[in-house]
């Protein structure tokens, strides 16, 4: 008993660890590797080093760095949060872990139907790796929502799902869905099916990057405004810029925490949309039906 308790704590430690070292390390990192600047600095992502490649190089950023700690962090807490589940005397860990399951199963049964049941695991992984990708900043890291990257491979993975359960009625039926409902639409249709993905990633990055950029704009500018009308207080007290006290942490809610679970949520709610608008249900169906029925007719025939 005392070397099972050991081995529970000792894993514990363990998933803690993977949540909160990854950060840690990717804060050290972004101390020891940015250059002293002057002024305002909005930037892109930093590029750390490329890798040759024989098509193009791999260039890895600041951008993929902290998306991996992001995950490796999720990783750690999924388990953390399933660690010794039980029947009886459940833990409060176990109660959460359910609660969300239940909250994210209701989600995507209300909003795609049952017969995508199957995607709550890929929806709450999307919806929690862009919303903790978001809340990064919290912590002074570059976020990797704010990089249009990160985010088009997200929304190209998604336009994948959407084009495979559009295919499920086979090739043909695909094709003939962008002469609906007239013919001469087929253009408009085939410009929209392909821009689907492209309004995902740029709605998700755009709105995160500015918020940044708006969050950064205004704290500068209330440094300044403080330097102008208080920097002539002797010593600290002219340096010191009292006109961001207050209202940057504001905005940093607003922008950083409501804003990126914000836009974690409408992400999430367009892929579910898209998928199950893209499935062609009932002809999927009825063909499923005819197969059968052929099927059995079949063997009914060769039993004769």
């Amino acid at each position: 008993m005392k070397q099972k308790s050991f081995r529970f704590i000792a894993a514990d430690i363990l998933y803690i660890a993977m949540m909160v070292v990854p950060f840690v390390a990717a804060i050290i990192l972004k101390v020891l590797t940015t250059p002293p600047s002057d002024g305002v600095s909005i930037t892109g992502a930093r590029i750390f080093f490329t890798i040759p490649m024989p098509i193009q190089d791999l260039i890895v950023t600041e951008a993929q760095i902290n998306s991996l700690c992001v995950m490796i962090a999720l990783f750690g807490l999924c388990l953390f949060l399933t660690h010794g589940l039980r029947t009886r005397d459940i833990s409060v860990r176990q109660h959460l872990a359910e609660w969300i399951v239940e909250k994210v199963d209701k989600l995507v049964s209300d909003s795609m139907g049952k017969y995508f049941m199957s995607f709550a695991p890929f929806i709450i992984a999307i919806l929690a790796l862009s919303a903790f990708s978001s809340f990064s900043c919290l912590l002074g890291l570059f976020p990797p929502t704010s990089d249009i990257n990160i985010v088009a491979g997200w929304a190209i993975l998604v336009f994948i799902l959407i084009t495979y359960n559009k295919l499920k009625c086979g090739p043909l039926h695909y094709l003939k869905g962008f002469a609906e409902p007239v013919a001469f639409l087929a253009p408009i249709n085939f410009i929209s099916e392909f821009a689907t993905p492209i309004s995902m990633a740029f709605r998700h990055y755009g709105n995160v990057l500015s918020g940044s950029v708006i969050s950064v704009l205004i704290a500068t500018a209330l440094q300044g405004l403080s330097n102008l009308l208080l920097g002539w207080l002797p010593g600290f007290f002219g340096e010191f810029p009292f006109l961001q006290i207050g209202l940057p942490a504001v905005l940093s809610i607003y922008f950083d925490v409501f804003s990126g679970g914000l836009q974690a949520f409408i992400f999430a709610m367009l892929t579910m949309m898209y998928v199950s608008d893209g499935f062609p249900m009932e002809e999927y169906f009825a063909r499923k039906a005819a197969k059968e029925n052929k099927k059995s007719a079949k063997q009914k025939t060769e039993v004769i």
